[in-house]
């Protein structure tokens, strides 16, 4: 008897050992939030710590759940599927709604409006967005960070406004793309407006076209079988637009003109 209830207890160990393996995401106290923090000034580092405009809204909304907030650095094409499987509870990185990600995913209510632009080189023949055709005709290619809007957008078919993908070149991230400018190897990069600043104010000889590529919004991507995040999130975002928190954090990073 006394050996089948030890035996009994191991399984029974083994068994919730496998169960708290098994669980992924975060526990109860904590939240998770996915993130690609190259893409200031809505995430990026300082030594080891996140900065940026989705780094401090998300500390908000887990402040608002009664949650601590914990951020994985992650490739930004790798966000949706770790959101999607539950090894994240939430992707925030300045991330358009779009049809196809919607296939994946839920998304918030919008938080915040971004801007695709079109750094070039000063001097660039590239003057406008209908010039980008032109470029891409004479054998120039466009720089992206790969999997975001940008990509998305310039990569489509000539028929729905994009460029194709074989005039499309992908990089890891924003930066390593605008140096890919910088050595002349594409003749133009497509980012949101707020990073491609950022860019353009560290690399002398670069500029923003003064046309849009497209405007968007950004939300915070949840699983589709987390209906009760996706509610409490959306009740926070509400209460911080209410109160203006999210105006002030927009405010810090963006000042107004």
């Amino acid at each position: 008897m006394k050996k089948f209830i030890k035996f009994l207890c191991v399984i029974m160990a083994v068994a919730m050992t496998v169960s708290l393996a098994s669980c992924g995401g975060s526990d109860e106290d904590t939240i998770t939030m996915a993130t690609n923090a190259n893409f200031p000034p809505y995430e990026y580092k300082e030594g080891d710590n996140f900065k940026g405009i989705d780094v401090e809204i998300a500390t908000e909304i887990a402040k608002k759940l009664g949650k601590k907030l914990e951020i994985a650095d992650v490739e930004f094409g790798s966000i949706i599927g770790g959101v999607q499987s539950g090894k994240y509870d939430m992707g925030m990185a300045g991330m358009t709604v779009t049809d196809e990600r919607k296939k994946s995913v839920n998304f918030s209510t919008t938080y915040a409006t971004g801007i695709q632009s079109v750094i070039v080189k000063s001097g660039s023949k590239v003057k406008s967005v209908d010039d980008i055709a032109k470029m891409v005709k004479d054998g120039g290619k466009i720089g992206v960070q790969q999997d975001t809007t940008g990509d998305i957008y310039a990569s489509d078919t000539p028929d729905n406004g994009g460029y194709g993908e074989d005039n499309v070149v992908r990089y890891k991230n924003g930066a390593d793309a605008v140096q890919a400018l910088v050595t002349d190897k594409v003749g133009c990069v497509i980012i949101d407006n707020e990073p491609a600043k950022s860019f353009v104010k560290a690399n002398k000889g670069l500029e923003i076209l003064n046309t849009e590529f497209t405007v968007e919004d950004y939300a915070i991507a949840i699983a589709k079988d987390n209906n009760d995040l996706l509610k409490d999130i959306n009740k926070a975002l509400d209460e911080l637009k209410k109160d203006g928190t999210i105006d002030k954090i927009v405010a810090k990073y963006i000042p107004s003109k």
